[in-house]
């Protein structure tokens, strides 16, 4: 019998699978679930069907996980907001989840085991760590989270994700334009911006981030990792991996403001080369304002297919791709430059493992995979990978 949205079933859950759903099965049909844990029994209401498979949310739990707690947000459930899907399970199982994704995506993309470090991020409740906040308007003018996969606004009052900063900013308590989205930013330094469409409706023009000694200063528009750690972690782990030297060339791609170029400029000395590769105007302008000016940063201002051939003799290349990775003529550009190393900076298990396949059969090996937990209460984990020339 086939399966329509909204019918109720039964399922046993099972083992997770990568984008936060659990995998469990009624009539040798596939169903992934939402609001789960591997182990549970659950009243699951299908919410989408396709030919292959369908998706429920855990509406009633009939045998609980030892790992299931109270979510803390009142929003947090079924039929609420889409982002915190991990809410209702314990921190310490939630990062286990996570390197369980890493490690099944690996085995089954890459043909490896691997078994990644994972490092945990402060707070260690997994609130009140997001800078960034992308929020929505409802129809009353009131602002709101997303549904998963609906256009559906859920109006909150607060977001405990999100730093207190934002919380205390009385943003949502505010009435707002319903035709316009927002985004709302507070930087290390305690700048903060409000903007709608990509201008600036209240605060600051320029938020001033400070990594370890490193002093940024970008647009609202421009990347920036949106936990308040995340800078830094990433950072150190680029870092020790790369083990960079002076006189060395460095090629950061897909390099955002310059995370990584403004301090491995420092570490390569006068007599070195970091070349960052960015598509963005916005970024490539704010990186432009803060070291174009220093002499051994070159900024490139285009695609990375089309920017990278130009570069002669790498020493060492690093990337931090969208979501989707990188294209094949990316990759093969890569490969074709040999560098010694390669360091690969993820926030999608399943294309870093698709590409690190390409440069495994090419003569490079994984040397160390780590992954970092900057997405607390969320089923997103970032990871860095460190590739060597054979």
């Amino acid at each position: 019998m086939s399966l329509d949205i909204g019918d109720i079933i039964t399922l046993d859950i099972g083992s997770i699978a990568n984008g936060g759903h659990f995998i469990a099965r009624h009539n040798n049909q596939i169903i992934f679930v939402r609001h789960s844990i591997p182990g549970e029994k659950a009243n699951v209401k299908i919410t989408a069907v396709n030919s292959k498979f369908a998706f429920g949310d855990a509406i009633e739990i009939l045998k609980k996980s030892k790992d299931r707690v109270e979510a803390p947000c009142k929003y947090a459930r079924p039929e609420g907001c889409g982002g915190c899907d991990f809410q209702h399970i314990k921190s310490q199982a939630q990062s286990i989840l996570k390197r369980t994704v890493i490690q099944d995506q690996f085995k089954r993309i890459a043909k490896i085991e691997v078994i990644p470090e994972l490092i945990s991020t402060e707070p260690s409740n997994g609130l009140n760590w997001r800078s960034r906040l992308n929020l929505s308007v409802s129809e009353n003018k009131n602002l709101g989270l997303r549904a998963y996969r609906s256009n559906k606004i859920i109006e909150v009052d607060e977001c405990l994700i999100a730093l207190k900063g934002i919380n205390d900013s009385e943003i949502f308590s505010k009435k707002w334009d319903n035709e316009n989205n927002l985004k709302i930013s507070y930087s290390s330094e305690r700048d903060i911006n409000i903007s709608q469409f990509g201008k600036t409706v209240s605060g600051s023009n320029n938020l001033r981030e400070v990594v370890d000694d490193n002093k940024y200063e970008i647009s609202p528009q421009s990347f920036w990792q949106s936990h308040k750690n995340a800078p830094r972690l990433l950072l150190e782990q680029v870092i020790k991996f790369a083990n960079i030297k002076k006189s060395q060339k460095i090629c950061d791609l897909y390099g955002g403001v310059g995370l990584f170029t403004l301090p491995i400029s420092k570490l390569t000395g006068e007599n070195g080369e970091v070349h960052l590769i960015e598509m963005d105007s916005i970024c490539i302008k704010d990186a432009s304002k803060m070291f174009g000016d220093v002499k051994n940063i070159f900024i490139h201002h285009g695609k990375v297919e089309q920017k990278l051939g130009s570069i002669k003799k790498i020493d060492t290349i690093i990337l931090d791709p969208p979501r989707n990775g990188v294209s094949k003529q990316v990759i093969n550009q890569m490969i074709e430059k040999k560098p010694k190393s390669i360091i690969y900076v993820s926030c999608n298990p399943s294309t870093l493992a698709r590409d690190s396949k390409t440069l495994l059969d090419n003569k490079y090996a994984l040397s160390n995979i780590v992954g970092l937990d900057l997405f607390p209460m969320t089923h997103h984990i970032e990871c860095v990978a460190y590739f060597t020339k054979i």
